[in-house]
């Protein structure tokens, strides 16, 4: 295992910024994937980018309990959950001043950041972040503004329910994206349902899978990646690339906390490459006597766009 603190310091060859750029989290209140949050933001961290939370209400958010510490989880904790390593890397951005002091939902203006990232979570507690019309407006404008979007695991389905504002359609229509497959979430669910019921469906009626597809131009833009039939080895910061991501244009999508390393390395990646064009402000609200808004007052803008190469991580 590695060193906790060694990702505090930790960035891969070749993804350091050129500028730093502002990453808006939005969260749930309560229920989200530790990982699927801490771990990128501690890459965004070393990658020398700013990043900024944010929840309904403007209070911080808190992760879901069970995966984070694997409690009611017996022998399956060490695939499903946490290790000491994701909890310490947890721990230590719930202490930064970033997560402390989110922003709420309505005063975040997409035109001030340079990217969003949409973590996932299955508790149903996240049913509010994936069913929230403004959050699919704002994501809406951020493919409008061929900005870089990441999303991981349900993270994919709030993409997924969102409109372009030119076309009306899904911004996945016509695009590849990955997500929670129906075979991992179908496993976690027969596997724990004796004791935990429906605990691993966030939606019993229908996959994630199954829903994101319909939202697609055709379902074989759903690709399951690797690991048949049941994707279930993790990735780690020292082999990253025993994950998957899928990237197409400025969008990146992963399927579920096994991928995080993975996807958070080629977040930021693609941050390093996709320069967006953007006014210079912060977002309103914050309060500006907080370091997230002095740094982001700072920010510079530039004028190129990204590539809209469709390319396999594998």
């Amino acid at each position: 295992m590695a060193d906790p603190c060694a990702l505090i310091s930790f960035c891969p060859l070749g993804v350091m910024s050129m500028r730093k750029q502002i990453v808006l989290i939005p969260l749930s209140r309560y229920g989200f994937d530790p990982e699927e949050v801490s771990v990128p933001y501690m890459y965004l961290k070393n990658a020398g980018h700013q990043v900024v939370f944010s929840t309904i209400d403007g209070y911080k958010g808190a992760a879901d309990e069970r995966m984070l510490t694997g409690k009611d989880l017996k022998m399956l904790a060490s695939t499903l959950a946490c290790d000491d390593e994701a909890r310490s890397i947890y721990n230590q951005m719930e202490e930064s001043i970033e997560f402390q002091y989110p922003i709420p939902w309505s005063e975040i203006r997409s035109e001030v950041y340079d990217s969003v990232c949409l973590p996932g979570g299955h508790d149903k507690a996240i049913r509010e972040y994936l069913e929230s019309e403004l959050l699919q407006k704002i994501i809406g404008e951020f493919f409008a503004q061929e900005k870089p979007v990441a999303a991981i695991c349900h993270g994919v389905l709030l993409v997924a329910r969102s409109t372009h504002p030119r076309t009306r359609k899904s911004v996945l229509f016509g695009k590849k994206t990955t997500g929670l497959t129906k075979g991992q979430e179908k496993a976690a669910y027969n596997l724990t349902r004796l004791w935990l019921g429906d605990y691993y469906l966030t939606y019993p009626d229908i996959y994630l899978e199954d829903d994101v597809k319909q939202y697609l131009e055709k379902p074989e833009d759903f690709d399951e990646g690797p690991g048949y039939p049941i994707p279930m080895s993790r990735d780690s910061q020292d082999k990253p690339h025993d994950g998957f991501a899928l990237l197409d244009g400025n969008y990146l999508s992963a399927r579920w906390p096994g991928d995080v390393h993975r996807f958070s390395t080629e977040y930021c990646r693609l941050l390093a490459t996709a320069s967006v064009k953007k006014p210079i402000g912060k977002p309103i609200g914050t309060p500006l006597s907080l370091p997230v808004a002095s740094a982001i007052s700072e920010s510079e803008t530039s004028n190129s766009t990204a590539s809209s190469t469709t390319e396999l991580l594998a």
